[in-house]
């Protein structure tokens, strides 16, 4: 086997849903927080473009980078929501937002390169780096800050090696969210030493508490120079397994990015693009009612944890997660997370498996009855420790 896949830690996230899938075929009941998509349908109007693309018989190839189309209407979505101005032919548009960042690091990042991540982060980050040959450089950031990282902190992470940076905000698994002060110290940072943002904006649309989500591409030329922004329709329009996902930066990067692609995916599924362009370009009611769903079970997810003696959670602006600590516990969190689920069909996920061995991430990406359930047997869990 190739030694840099050999060297993949799989998924702890698919682990855990394979473990729930298997005692609730056993007959067990399980409460899982483990979901890292809404569990609301696609839009009905979304849906429909891609059965009327479907009935005009746009089932062909589409170029590498995407359908023209869809990449003018992904490049005025970006002037107009997030003030980033970039031209169609600086968009590519690919198989899911994680697919536009796998290309990204590859194209990017060469063997000995490092790339810096703020931790907790997400879990597929080091595996990409892995991969390309490049090394993860791991700051490890505090709940006091709310567990993002400061420009110190960022600064004194870098070395003659650092290629790039990802800030991911809205965050997965936090649901922390950078403010726009935030983000200008941290473009100050990279400017200095030349470092390019990766900016991972998937959760852009779900954000809480009056929190608005800032892009750094757009603080200035040069800043939109240094970051490639990442994005996709997975969470915003509950469109997961659509599979789509697209980046704009530099043209040399997208370039790269554009011909990696055309010898892997090529261009991803035709009628689900125009479906997309739909989605961007339709009513934006069933998103805001998903948001607004979210943000009530939040509110309750946050309340009842932090009511739970020895348990301490950062309350999230964003994204659909939150990332407990439950260090008093006594327990590494693969092995909480596994006597949760056999002792009482509870489903979440370690925090090793984000970088912080101390917490475990619970998704409110599931019904409020899910959540309850859950939650009470969680809470006993806990009480008879």
């Amino acid at each position: 086997m190739n030694r840099r896949v050999s060297a993949i830690t799989p998924s702890i996230t698919l682990g855990i849903t394979a473990k729930a899938k298997e005692l609730a075929a056993a007959g067990r009941t399980i409460f899982s927080f483990a979901a890292g998509e809404p569990d609301f349908d696609t839009p009905e109007h979304i849906k429909a473009a891609a059965v009327e693309a479907l009935g005009k018989g746009l089932t062909k190839y589409t170029p590498t980078a995407g359908a023209l189309e869809l990449r003018k209407a992904i490049a005025a979505k970006l002037e107009n929501e997030n003030g980033i101005k970039t031209p169609p032919a600086q968009v590519v548009v690919s198989c899911g937002a994680k697919h536009s960042l796998f290309n990204l690091v590859l194209a990017l990042c060469d063997e000995g390169d490092e790339v810096i991540l703020p931790a907790p982060y997400w879990l597929s980050y080091p595996e990409m780096m892995r991969v390309a040959g490049a090394d993860s450089v791991v700051v490890q950031c505090s709940q006091e800050n709310d567990f993002k990282m400061t420009p110190d902190e960022f600064a004194a992470a870098i070395t003659p090696r650092t290629r790039a940076v990802i800030i991911n905000s809205p965050s997965n698994p936090i649901g922390g969210v950078y403010s726009e002060e935030e983000l200008r110290a941290i473009a100050e940072v990279a400017l200095k030493h030349r470092i390019y943002v990766i900016s991972d904006e998937i959760y852009e649309k779900m954000t809480y508490d009056g929190c608005r989500h800032f892009s750094i591409a757009s603080i200035s030329d040069e800043m939109a120079a240094l970051t490639i922004t990442v994005n996709g329709f997975s969470k915003a329009y509950s469109m997961t397994g659509w599979r789509l996902g697209y980046l704009t930066g530099a043209r040399e990067i997208v370039d790269a990015v554009d011909a990696l692609q055309s010898h892997s995916t090529s261009g991803p599924t035709t009628f689900a693009q125009f479906a997309a362009i739909a989605a961007l370009t339709g009513t934006q009611a069933p998103l805001q009612e998903m948001v607004a769903a979210f943000d009530e079970r939040r509110n309750y997810m946050y309340e009842r944890l932090t009511s739970i003696a020895g348990v301490t959670c950062v309350r999230p602006q964003g994204a659909f997660y939150m990332l407990p600590d439950i260090g008093e516990a006594g327990m590494d969190s693969v092995t909480f997370s596994e006597k949760l689920i056999t002792d009482t069909g509870v489903a979440v996920v370690p925090g090793a498996a984000f970088g912080n061995d101390r917490t475990v991430r619970l998704s409110y990406a599931c019904s409020m009855q899910n959540i309850e359930n859950g939650l009470d047997r969680l809470e006993s869990f806990i009480k008879a420790l």
